[in-house]
């Protein structure tokens, strides 16, 4: 789990352009845009501007290049041409690349038109929790204090974090040890430097129970209500930490 300086000089590579190309897709986050669209110019920036590849495309069957996942989708959602983005929407866009075979992961929300202000609260405390759980990360500090900080913050208010997905190191694969949790936990592994991870929460505003739909991927509130995503790649440092994917 704890990385040299060479694979920690490639993550970082990585890393900036999973960020770049998050920021570069922000501009065309507008009502009328296909989530398919949005997935056609993240694959044209990743491949054939920063001559990268796509980490989720083809993983494990899932059949595009980053994730959308609109209003009640938690995570995962596929991108489809037929699915238009409206005014007053919430999406998350979820890029993972691989580059020299070694991968980043990174996402955020974006608002579509106006949304209304329980949306953009619901982003605003996502953003935070992430933001709050990342101060305990240092060489020696606890793992469980992540999901601890996450889930008293969120639940003070109101509302609840998803159980059924984590945060996960990071590196040669797109998923390694160890598993992230966003809840109160009583896991002992401590941080080490040189550790890369990701950080994700997902908090609805409603229950935090979920469903994954049939194809497979896409997985939504039960309750229907709204869900929030921020997600970055994490170095532990000597003194702290590292966020790659600024």
């Amino acid at each position: 789990m704890i990385k040299n300086l060479k694979e920690i000089k490639n993550i970082k590579i990585s890393s900036k352009i999973a960020s770049e190309t998050l920021f570069y897709i922000s501009k065309y986050i507008k009502p009328g845009i296909s989530t398919g669209k949005i997935n056609d110019i993240c694959y044209d920036r990743i491949v054939n501007y920063h001559n990268a590849y796509p980490a989720s495309l083809k993983y494990m069957g899932y059949p595009k290049s980053i994730c959308t996942s609109i209003n009640d989708v938690v995570c995962h959602g596929i991108p489809d041409y037929n699915c238009i983005l409206n005014d007053g929407d919430i999406i998350n866009i979820d890029i993972a690349v691989c580059k020299n075979n070694y991968y980043s992961d990174t996402s955020k929300m974006f608002f579509v038109g106006k949304p209304n202000n329980l949306a953009i609260k619901l982003c605003k405390v996502t953003k935070k929790s992430l933001y709050l759980s990342l101060n305990c990360i240092k060489n020696g500090g606890q793992f469980k204090n992540i999901g601890n900080i996450i889930q008293n913050y969120v639940n003070s208010k109101g509302y609840s974090v998803v159980k059924n997905y984590c945060g996960h190191g990071i590196g040669k694969k797109l998923h390694e040890k160890p598993n992230v949790l966003h809840y109160k936990n009583n896991c002992n592994l401590i941080f080490k430097t040189g550790m890369i991870f990701t950080v994700e929460p997902m908090i609805n505003i409603g229950s935090e129970d979920t469903f994954v739909m049939n194809d497979g991927w896409t997985v939504k509130t039960k309750d229907g209500s709204l869900s929030a995503q921020y997600e970055h790649t994490i170095l532990v440092t000597d003194s702290g930490y590292q966020i790659l994917t600024l």
